[in-house]
């Protein structure tokens, strides 16, 4: 991650993306997905402080999962978790549109989405100390060494993360590359006010709320471990 020195600006601010918009074919149930439902479970950017008591129509916990790809975890992680409200924020529109046909057919209302980068509406409209958890659930690994630094998990993201949490807040992040689990965790265990639940430098056993998802066990399948890692915020 690169931020730009530019004298006023956040230090977390990011330059090089940790994402490539390769937007797949949408399936017409997704495309009317937009259509049909993204006024009730949609977001749209406005680089505006938003007003999520408002936006939810109560005071609850917050849960934000960053990359939720085809929203299969989102979906049952919200359904099975009433008593807090999930912010979803997914680029790939697919997925966004899968998701929301499945949020309506069950007529959530504990969620929201944006289709936008996680790391500018985490600076311009989360609003400090509103989050319980973060889920960063298998993020492009960007293994290639000259790629790295596209890699989300970087210092200035954690500080970024960190600005955002309540105290006592969860970060939870897996992957299945053993190169950027170890990146993950020399990041995290070096970030000034996180700690590791478990024990300094330790992984986590896959908590109950993590399904084992379809690309997971298409990982697993191909020989990938999966690694868990679980932060708590005590800045």
């Amino acid at each position: 991650m690169e931020h730009d020195d530019t004298p006023g600006e956040t230090p977390y601010l990011r330059r090089i993306r940790s994402f490539v918009l390769r937007e797949g074919r949408m399936t017409m149930a997704q495309q009317r997905a937009f259509d049909d439902h993204w006024a009730r479970f949609g977001l749209d950017y406005t680089a505006t402080p938003r007003d999520l008591p408002a936006t939810f129509g109560r005071e609850a916990p917050r849960v934000l999962e960053i990359g939720f790809g085809n929203g299969e975890a989102l979906a049952w992680a919200s359904e099975h978790d009433l008593a807090r409200d999930y912010i979803g924020v997914e680029v790939h529109s697919p997925g966004v549109g899968r998701l929301m046909n499945a949020l309506a057919a069950r007529d959530a209302t504990n969620v929201r989405l944006y289709k936008h980068d996680a790391v500018e509406v985490l600076e311009n409209e989360i609003a400090p100390g509103s989050l319980s958890e973060v889920r960063i659930w298998f993020p492009d690994p960007w293994h290639k060494k000259k790629h790295n630094k596209r890699r989300l998990v970087q210092p200035a993201f954690a500080a970024l993360l960190a600005s955002r949490m309540a105290p006592g807040g969860l970060l939870h992040l897996a992957t299945d590359w053993e190169a950027y689990a170890e990146h993950m965790r020399e990041v995290m265990e070096a970030a000034p006010g996180w700690r590791n639940r478990v024990g300094p430098g330790a992984v986590a056993e896959r908590p109950e709320w993590r399904i084992e998802t379809h690309f997971e066990r298409r990982g697993m399948r191909l020989g990938h471990g999966v690694w868990d890692f679980l932060y708590e915020w005590h800045g």
